[in-house]
């Protein structure tokens, strides 16, 4: 018990410690809390000031802040607008169409700060500077010096211009128009602003392709008069198809390059740039169309040559220029029409003027060839060449209309049209040879001496013959039957006419008579004189007419001919004489043995 008693006061002793503790602790902190409470007193109004100072420091820095962003803001529209309105470097061009692009996007979502009017108008300017650039590039490439070879080449587009056209142009398709703009501010501007660019693109390409073109044009107008027609022909023909792949390459281009890539701005600009395509075919044509009028019969073959030429490319220039370019104007139909006119004009007209050649200047016409007989040579070998046009045009011209009515077509003879162009050519040719021969026959009756006059015909006629019916030459497909027949026949006309006025006299010279037995030596002599003085004549008159001139296999035949019909009568003649002893001195009258007239007759060819 005693142990607990002392633990008990133990514990009351430190019990009454605690409490004094505690007393003095609260008596501290309620002098404290009083102090505490003074303080605040003293201080509360300087933490009323310290409040609203600290809120007008806030908003002060806030407005600075705002300061800044708002002068941040303007100084990148200036930049901006500074360099909008610098205009794009090609170097630079994405940095340039970035700018263009927000600004473009802040006005379809409205969070632009500036006024929207403002930004339109910047919109605009942007896109006049890039289309200002577009001009530039196209008209970097479509200047200078074109390509002028002897034989047309393309010039293309620079490929440097294009590599900075084609990211241009791409941007530019972009731009806002009204069909799918409708709202945008700028929309209107920016496509009439893109409608001057293309207009632009159109004159400035078109007019390079015509100066391409143009030395070329020249040139066939030039020749044409120089060179052989067909030839001339087929020049322009190539010429036109040259015309073709320029517009063809064109087209490429601007449906590659056109800042408006919907198909009725393409279709538009297209005709634009072919207005001086169009002009430059127009003007040669006509150069050419006036040059063949003039001289039809000289520039035949021009017409036909430039018709097939031309006729060849109609189906591409139908595809190119005319439904490509949704035109109703076909100016190479036009001008196709006008030159078929020409070419059924010009059969006609050459028999006409063979037949004019017929009546002859008066006086002698000699003993050479004709000038249309060569003439005549040479259009029935060109002929072929151009058949492809001749056909067609015999067809519409009708069977026999070349002989400008002398030629009546049987009542009952079925017409010809197509179909029949192999037959309608073999009757043409068939005319134009019998023509020919007509003319010569008539020009060989008008010499005064008859000889002279049928050695001009058997030369011509044997030219005809010869250079006509050439084995596997192209002429011979239409050279009909009657046709070989006319010139095989004339020949045989011609040679028997010759042999009748230069070799019959000899012949008729030696002819026996019912002498009388008193005169029968003096009429040998006679005939021996007579014979040997029209020999020296017509050794005489070869020397100054020339037969079958250049034609060594005909002037055999004739040689051999003429010694059969010659030669056996005078041997048979010599010998009859000889045997009656007509002469004491035979020499005296027989002055050159038949071999030896043989031998002379041979030098006459």
């Amino acid at each position: 018990m005693d142990d607990e008693t002392a633990e008990i006061e133990l514990l009351e002793q430190n019990l009454n410690k605690t409490r004094q503790i505690s007393q003095r602790m609260t008596s501290i902190l309620t002098s404290f809390d009083g102090r505490l409470v003074k303080l605040e007193k003293s201080i509360l109004p300087l933490y009323t000031s310290t409040q609203i100072l600290t809120k007008r420091g806030n908003n002060i820095e806030a407005a600075l802040q705002k300061i800044d962003e708002v002068a941040s803001n303007q100084e990148g529209i200036a930049a901006e607008e500074a360099l909008i309105l610098r205009g794009p470097q090609p170097e630079q061009l994405a940095a340039y169409t970035d700018v263009l692009e927000r600004l473009n996007a802040g006005i379809a979502f409205n969070t632009l700060e500036r006024d929207s009017r403002d930004t339109a108008r910047l919109v605009e300017t942007g896109a006049k500077k890039l289309a200002q650039l577009f001009t530039k590039l196209v008209a970097g490439g479509s200047s200078g010096t074109p390509l002028a070879g002897t034989e047309f080449e393309l010039s293309p587009f620079p490929q440097d211009f294009l590599i900075t056209l084609q990211p241009l142009v791409t941007f530019l398709r972009t731009l806002p128009l009204p069909a799918t703009h409708p709202s945008h501010p700028a929309a209107n501007a920016i496509l009439s602003t893109l409608k001057d660019a293309q207009r632009g693109y159109a004159d400035m390409r078109g007019n390079w392709g015509r100066k391409c073109l143009e030395v070329y044009a020249r040139r066939v107008v030039e020749r044409a008069e120089t060179i052989d027609g067909v030839v001339a022909g087929r020049e322009l023909g190539n010429w036109v198809n040259n015309l073709l792949d320029v517009v063809e390459e064109e087209y490429g281009l601007l449906t590659q390059v056109g800042p408006l890539s919907g198909q009725a701005a393409i279709s538009a600009t297209y005709i634009s740039l072919l207005t001086p395509l169009i002009s430059l075919f127009n003007s040669t044509l006509t150069s050419l169309l006036t040059l063949i009028k003039r001289s039809l019969h000289k520039f035949t073959f021009h017409a036909l040559s430039a018709y097939s030429a031309l006729a060849a490319a109609q189906t591409r220039w139908d595809d190119l220029i005319t439904r490509r370019a949704e035109r109703k104007e076909n100016e190479l139909k036009e001008n196709l029409t006008t030159l078929r006119g020409v070419c059924l004009r010009s059969f006609p007209e050459f028999l006409a003027d063979i037949k004019l050649a017929a009546l002859g200047k008066g006086g002698e016409v000699g003993t050479g060839l004709a000038d249309f007989s060569i003439s005549s040579v040479r259009y029935l070998e060109q002929l072929i060449e151009v058949r492809d046009a001749v056909e067609p045009a015999l067809v519409a011209l009708g069977d026999g209309n070349w002989k400008m009515g002398d030629g009546v077509r049987v009542a009952n003879q079925p017409k010809l049209g197509p179909g029949s162009e192999h037959i309608l050519l073999e009757h043409y040719i068939y005319d134009v040879v019998s023509t020919v021969i007509t003319s010569l026959t008539t020009l060989s009756r008008m010499q005064k001496r008859p000889a002279f006059g049928s050695v001009f015909l058997l030369n011509n006629i044997a030219y005809l013959r010869t250079n006509l019916l050439k084995p596997r030459a192209p002429l011979m497909e239409v050279l009909s039957r009657p046709t070989q027949d006319t010139l095989n026949s004339s020949f045989r006309t011609a040679k028997a006419g010759y042999f009748d006025s230069n070799f019959s006299p000899l012949i008729q010279a030696l002819s026996d008579e019912k002498d009388k037995s008193s005169g029968g030596k003096a009429a040998a002599k006679e005939k021996f004189t007579r014979f040997f003085d029209l020999l020296e004549e017509t050794k005489e008159r070869h020397k100054l007419a020339r037969v079958l001139e250049d034609d060594e296999d005909n002037q055999d035949m004739l040689a051999d001919e003429v010694v059969r019909l010659v030669v056996p009568s005078l041997q048979r003649f010599v010998q009859k004489q000889k045997e009656k002893e007509f002469s004491k001195n035979p020499s005296k009258y027989i002055k050159l043995t038949p071999e030896e007239v043989e031998a002379q007759i041979r030098t006459f060819f």
